[in-house]
């Protein structure tokens, strides 16, 4: 008997790239990479598209014609966690640091070659999909503090703690063995991307908004010169 052709799972990407020859390329790489490409050129196209169907990834420009793309990663995040991807020609520290604080998953300094652009968005698709395995513990409690890896909800007290999707993968990652001490490097690589090779400062910066959140500065000590710790506050 005839084996049965396996299904191949098409993804679908949302490109917000006014530059029409850079989104003629990517278009023509995703497709011979087997995605599927929806593109818009502005801001405000983006927000519409990205809030009101369905994408498995957004790959978001900056410098767009009627609005900043921090201000579209921004905006999208509030209210989606499709992972978005940056694409960009600024290369300074700054910019990397707040479109990540911002809610990005990655983010791409042009040019760029769409081997690794490709590469990237299935890693980003794969640390955000859906796990194969259920957790080990769909809820777990530290103190105060309640983590529900299934519904991605924090409650400290009992109440609501509202988090970005990357603030809680922080945080449940800290939690993954409260009083262990994780260092920065590590965090970048298991938190955002294996193949991050930037600065770590974004991991500060998460931190303190996650203190911020939580309540108390000290749900999460810094080990100098080494990373960080989860613990109870004593206080």
């Amino acid at each position: 008997m005839a084996r049965k052709p396996e299904k191949i799972e098409i993804m679908r990407i949302l490109l917000v790239e006014d530059d029409p020859s850079v989104a003629a390329s990517v278009i023509d790489g995703l497709v011979n990479a087997s995605m599927e490409v929806d593109h818009v050129s502005t801001g405000k196209e983006a927000i519409s598209k990205a809030l009101s169907e369905n994408f498995e990834l957004i790959l978001l420009d900056l410098g767009l014609p009627d609005m900043d793309g921090q201000d579209v990663c921004r905006t999208v995040r509030e209210k989606s966690t499709t992972p978005i991807i940056i694409l960009s020609a600024r290369s300074e520290e700054i910019d990397r640091v707040l479109a990540l604080e911002f809610g990005a998953d990655d983010y791409m300094v042009k040019p760029f070659g769409m081997r690794e652009l490709v590469a990237r968005i299935r890693a980003v698709a794969r640390r955000t999909g859906p796990a194969d395995a259920t957790p080990p513990t769909a809820t777990q409690d530290i103190g105060p503090l309640s983590i529900d890896r299934r519904s991605q909800k924090v409650f400290v007290n009992g109440v609501d703690v509202y988090l970005t999707p990357k603030e809680f993968d922080l945080l449940a990652y800290l939690a993954t063995d409260p009083g262990a001490v994780y260092r920065r490097n590590d965090i970048m690589s298991e938190v955002w991307d294996t193949n991050w090779y930037g600065t770590t400062k974004t991991v500060d910066a998460h931190v303190a908004a996650l203190r911020k959140k939580l309540g108390n500065q000290e749900w999460i000590e810094a080990v100098r010169g080494v990373g960080f710790r989860l613990g109870v506050p004593d206080s």
